[in-house]
């Protein structure tokens, strides 16, 4: 994906934040409230876990606009691959949110996407966030850098790419990182090869990866960055690092073309990108794409002093092939680690 996002580096911890258990993979939740003694649609929201606090916040301040009147949005929340998967196979939905963009494009492929989903001026992504480090409080394994996740008494949790788009972002990002944003492929692989011996479990999600580590397993969760602040928020005993050198994650959002409500869907889907809806976002943890918005929140993030994306690396065709696919380099060492 060609993309025209320059993400301010922004967000703030969300102030309404549910417990994790309350959003585990494949559970289903109702967002926001009528708002109207009239009624109106509920629309069906199928999604990857980690956005739910965010989502949690849309769904009421949508319902109280002139396009989304009376709405209500039921969520179903799980690994986004299996997600993806699951509406590409008739889950019926009036609008996804994904954590990369193959999984948009599988139901592009399966008729159920317009192929024109991602033409707006943000190219389908209404917000994003970046790869972080996770660790435990006091940051007892002195994690700083890539290369102290090697460290022979470092286990890290991260979840399983062949189900969790965010364990491709976190993959990603030591990816770049050693391969000098995959100019010397074979450094970043090597490093990858290193990264998965230290993996004890797999989860299938990244909110699935959460709610392992804080159940004590593991020294370093890698994660996104809005994940990292819902944690902390939470009062969680647990810091977050970005490393200097990281990678902007991108979080795709497509309307189902069949939709029984495609005009509120179509309505739910620009509201996001309004102003108010940037905001919610921000203030729910995820970095806003709108520039202007973006710009309130500078002061809530460091910079690192790399940020990689997606399109260094050659855009999602070329990644997910060369590195996630059947075939693809990355996938070929996750199964030889027999994780």
């Amino acid at each position: 994906m060609k993309s025209r996002l320059n993400f301010a580096l922004t967000a703030v911890v969300t102030t309404a934040a549910l417990a994790l258990t309350a959003c585990g993979g494949g559970s289903s939740d109702t967002v926001g409230d009528s708002g109207s003694s009239a009624g109106g649609p509920a629309l069906t929201l199928i999604g990857y876990a980690v956005p739910k606090n965010g989502w949690d916040a849309i769904g009421p301040a949508f319902a109280q606009t002139e396009a989304g009147e009376g709405s209500t949005i039921n969520a179903d929340y799980g690994a986004s691959g299996n997600q993806s998967r699951k509406v590409a196979d008739g889950a019926p939905a009036d609008i996804v949110n994904f954590s990369v963009e193959p999984d948009v494009t599988r139901l592009v492929k399966a008729g159920k996407v317009d192929e024109n989903w991602n033409k707006n001026a943000y190219n389908g992504v209404p917000f994003g966030s970046v790869v972080s480090i996770v660790v435990r409080e006091g940051n007892p394994k002195n994690i700083q850098t890539w290369d102290d996740l090697l460290k022979p008494d470092v286990s890290v949790i991260s979840p399983s790419p062949l189900s969790s788009g965010s364990a491709k972002w976190n993959l990603l990002a030591p990816y770049a990182a050693k391969s000098n944003g995959g100019q010397n492929k074979q450094a970043g692989l090597d490093y990858i090869s290193q990264l998965v011996t230290h993996f004890p479990v797999q989860p299938d999600s990244g909110r699935a990866a959460s709610e392992a580590f804080l159940q004590g397993q593991g020294d370093v969760l890698l994660s996104y960055e809005n994940e990292a602040l819902l944690l902390e928020g939470q009062d969680q005993p647990v810091q977050h690092i970005n490393p200097s050198d990281t990678f902007r994650i991108d979080n795709p959002v497509a309307v189902i073309n069949s939709s029984a409500n495609l005009e509120k869907a179509n309505a739910l889907n620009d509201y996001i990108y309004t102003d108010e809806g940037q905001k919610i976002w921000a203030e729910a943890g995820f970095r806003p794409v709108n520039p202007e918005i973006a710009s309130q929140y500078t002061d809530k993030f460091p910079t690192p002093d790399k940020l990689y994306t997606i399109d260094d690396l050659g855009g999602w065709t070329t990644v997910d092939a060369d590195l996630f696919g059947d075939n693809g380099a990355i996938t070929a060492i996750y199964k030889g680690s027999g994780s």
